[in-house]
């Protein structure tokens, strides 16, 4: 294994890429890379386990790509897809089929939003939750790390149970976000597969020099008894699961349950989560049980379905007095959403649990917002008198009156010595690709561990982006927005007074400003409680305009190459001479397809950067602290 910084599709596709013979697939948002990686990988050369190239075939539609992948199944092959949201729930009538025949398919889903009252391109579980009934196994990765890890799991358990898996992973927060992560090697793959139960599933397949039936129609004589047949795949497919993750846990030296619980081994509360929201949980528990005098902790659920209610029991601590169930989803009219009644029913059968108040909420749907705040709130409203069941946390729901209020910020102090930073952009400016590309070239740094996560208006290219970047000595975990950032940038002058960018960043943090501005014209420029910000918390203040020296090197409008450059600078968490040669070599293997003029244009706005960049004394500036400063035209 090697250390290597990934996004989640990627952790995915590389799995996928690994164990399948053939993807059929349709893009759609957060997953419409995969194909495409997966594609650039085999015209490259990379081979699979097989020792081919996966063919990856993109169709007219999710429904084509869906029907696609079930022959290749029924034919014998190996085959995945990847998919999320409305193109999710074109698949069911195909899902069915496929869980009805036992065919060992694996599907990758970056979960998404439905389209409901209104479209949204952004994460939540809604989709995967709607397949719950189409007899697929389902399984929840909450980091990238997990992606890659419990993508071949999936596989695994597939072709050992012969059951269809849907791995999902949280759309935006785990799909797109990147993470230095340890990546699994093919030929470390290889003596983890059964291949025994390949060569049996390729003799059962379809074949005209074996012809059988498949498919028929069925009358009430036969059709239920034949339905429950299938029983004893599903009741045998958890130890299965486990049995897989053991595999990965041995190869890898992290440890995965199909139920995990992590916190105070005597709590008296707890939370019960799937997916990036469980390591918040686990991340705000270890912080009010060691500071706080609190007896907290969190239950991450993996696998989904089957449900593991004999694990769910077994994981949980016999102290606990209060349950609170998060899903992050909405089933309208229910009395509680899919997996709070899951929990409800598993505590109830086991009898473990009668006395214990379980309450349930949703949290987070189209990629709002979940941070430790919200997770101590929940944690004090269980104790209640008369708690809200059902509850929403992270809104404020003036209507139905269902919200928690988050009265206290919470800053669990992720990882000591973590170096947090937002970076506020508009869409085509290269700054989320030169983020990622600064992510990469720390990330892959020995001793240094990334994580970057994007943010970005549903217009995409025009629209606005927020890039937050954290480097840590230690694997980061932290799966919501930074709070405490050491380096703010503003990379679109008029953004200055869109968003209220210096109400997350440290005293004595880093603010850069990409601007035409002089010095002596930021106090008409930059709003007054900008401008009280940077004084009171002692901030640093740079100025550079970046955008002139993009149209004087050709590469307006981007400014990436520039502000990664002041970054790197700035920052101080690479030696820079070593981070500028990262930078060119790196910018010469992205445009040497584009011709040696761009790639020296790039390499020359790189070297005009540092030249350009200012530092601003304000306390030497006419006006600064005058709240009424007056506004003068361009």
């Amino acid at each position: 294994m090697k250390k290597q910084i990934l996004d989640g599709c990627t952790a995915a596709a590389h799995v996928a890429f690994a164990l399948s013979d053939v993807a059929t697939v349709y893009p759609i948002t957060p997953i419409a890379a995969m194909g495409d990686t997966a594609q650039k990988w085999g015209l490259q050369g990379r081979r699979n386990l097989m020792g081919q190239p996966l063919e990856v075939k993109e169709m007219e539609s999710e429904l084509g790509a869906a029907g696609a992948v079930h022959g290749a199944a029924a034919a014998g092959a190996l085959a995945t897809t990847f998919t999320a949201s409305q193109g999710l729930m074109l698949m069911i009538p195909n899902m069915y089929k496929i869980a009805g025949e036992l065919l060992p398919v694996v599907f990758h889903v970056g979960c998404r939003s439905l389209a409901t009252h209104a479209l949204s391109i952004f994460g939540d579980h809604q989709d995967v939750m709607a397949c719950r009934a189409t007899g697929f196994s389902m399984l929840a990765s909450s980091s990238v790390q997990e992606t890659m890890d419990l993508a071949l799991v999936a596989r695994l358990s597939a072709i050992e149970g012969s059951l269809p898996v849907l791995h999902f992973f949280d759309g935006w927060r785990t799909s797109s976000e990147m993470d230095t992560i340890d990546v699994i090697d093919y030929e470390s793959m290889r003596p983890l597969v059964n291949w025994e139960k390949v060569n049996l599933f390729r003799r059962h397949s379809m074949n005209p020099e074996h012809p059988d039936l498949r498919g028929s129609a069925q009358n009430p004589d036969v059709y239920f008894q034949n339905r429950e047949a299938a029983n004893r795949f599903y009741d045998a497919f958890p130890a299965i699961v486990q049995q897989a993750m053991d595999k990965v846990s041995a190869l890898t030296g992290r440890s995965y349950h199909l139920v995990d619980y992590h916190g105070a081994a005597d709590a008296d509360r707890v939370i019960i989560v799937m997916g990036s929201a469980a390591d918040v949980v686990s991340e705000t528990a270890d912080y009010l049980n060691s500071e706080n005098g609190y007896r907290t902790g969190g239950v991450k659920v993996r696998l989904y379905r089957p449900f593991p209610a004999r694990e769910l029991c077994e994981a949980l601590p016999p102290s606990v007095r209060y349950i609170a169930v998060l899903d992050r989803t909405k089933e309208p009219g229910a009395c509680h959403e899919p997996l709070c009644e899951d929990v409800i029913t598993a505590l109830h059968d086991c009898g473990k649990f009668r006395d214990t108040r379980i309450i349930g909420g949703r949290y987070g749907l189209s990629s709002k917002e979940f941070n430790p705040s919200m997770v101590k709130a929940i944690f004090d409203e269980m104790t209640r008198e008369e708690p809200r069941n059902p509850f929403t946390i992270g809104i404020t729901d003036d209507v139905t009156r269902l919200s928690i209020p988050v009265t206290e910020t919470v800053e669990t102090n992720v990882a000591p010595g973590t170096y947090q930073t937002i970076l506020y952009a508009i869409g085509n400016d290269g700054t989320v690709g030169g983020t990622k590309q600064v992510a990469q070239i720390i990330g892959n740094t020995p001793g240094l561990y990334a994580q970057a996560y994007f943010s970005y208006s549903a217009k995409k290219s025009g629209g606005y982006t927020i890039s937050q970047l954290r480097i840590g000595r230690k694997p980061v975990t932290s799966a919501y927005a930074i709070d405490g950032a050491d380096y703010v940038g503003c990379h679109k002058a008029s953004y200055v007074r869109r968003f209220d960018m210096l109400d997350k960043i440290k005293p004595g943090g880093i603010f850069v400003l990409n601007s035409p501005w002089t010095p002596d014209r930021m106090p008409e420029k930059l709003p007054a409680d900008m401008r009280k910000a940077i004084t009171e918390k002692k901030l640093r203040f740079y100025n550079i305009d970046a955008d002139r020296i993009a149209a004087v090197c050709g590469l307006s409008p981007r400014i990436n190459m520039v502000m990664e450059t002041v970054f790197l600078y700035l920052s101080g968490l690479i030696p820079f001479d070593e981070g500028v040669a990262a930078l060119k070599e790196r910018l010469s293997e992205t445009y040497r397809h584009e011709g040696g003029d761009v790639v020296s244009r790039n390499i020359k706005a790189v070297d005009m950067t540092i030249a350009a960049l200012k530092e601003i004394n304000v306390s030497e500036i006419s006006g600064w602290s005058d709240p009424e400063a007056p506004a003068r035209p361009e």
